[in-house]
C-alpha cells in the first residue's frame, strides 16, 4: 500500500467513471433518480432513529415534507449532519462496544454521494 499514492477506489473510478465538474457531480448525487436508489436503500436497511427520531419508514414522508429546506442548505453550504446517537453492543467477549447511529437524513445523504 503507497500511502501518498491513490487509493484502489480512486484508481478504479478513475478509469470506470467519466470525469465530470464539481457542479455536474452535485448535480449527479442529488439527481431525483440517485436519491431514490439512495432512499430505497436505507428503508431496505431499516436501521435504528438516530438522535432525531426519525425512522427509516418514516423518512420518505419527512422527505416529501421538507427535502426542499435540505435541499437548499446543501447549495447553500449551511447542511450540517446532526450529532450521531451512541449505543451500547454487547461483544462476544461479554464486553461492550460503541456504536454511532447517524440520522437516517445523514444516511440517505452519504448514501447518495457513496453512488457516485
Amino acid at each position: 500500500m503507497n500511502p501518498e499514492g491513490p487509493c484502489l477506489c480512486v484508481a478504479v473510478s478513475r478509469r470506470v467513471l467519466p470525469r465530470v465538474s464539481g457542479q455536474d457531480l452535485w448535480e449527479q448525487v442529488f439527481a431525483p433518480a440517485n436519491l431514490a436508489v439512495a432512499l430505497g436503500r436505507v428503508e431496505r436497511n431499516r436501521g435504528a432513529a438516530g438522535v432525531d427520531g426519525v425512522s427509516a419508514q418514516e423518512l420518505r414522508n419527512w422527505c416529501r415534507d421538507n427535502w426542499a429546506g435540505v435541499r437548499e442548505a446543501l447549495d447553500a453550504g449551511t447542511y450540517r449532519p446532526m450529532p450521531v446517537r451512541q449505543v451500547m453492543i454487547p461483544k462476544p467477549d461479554g464486553g461492550q462496544r460503541k456504536l454511532g447511529v447517524p440520522t437516517v437524513l445523514d444516511r440517505l445523504i452519504q448514501q447518495a454521494i457513496a453512488q457516485c
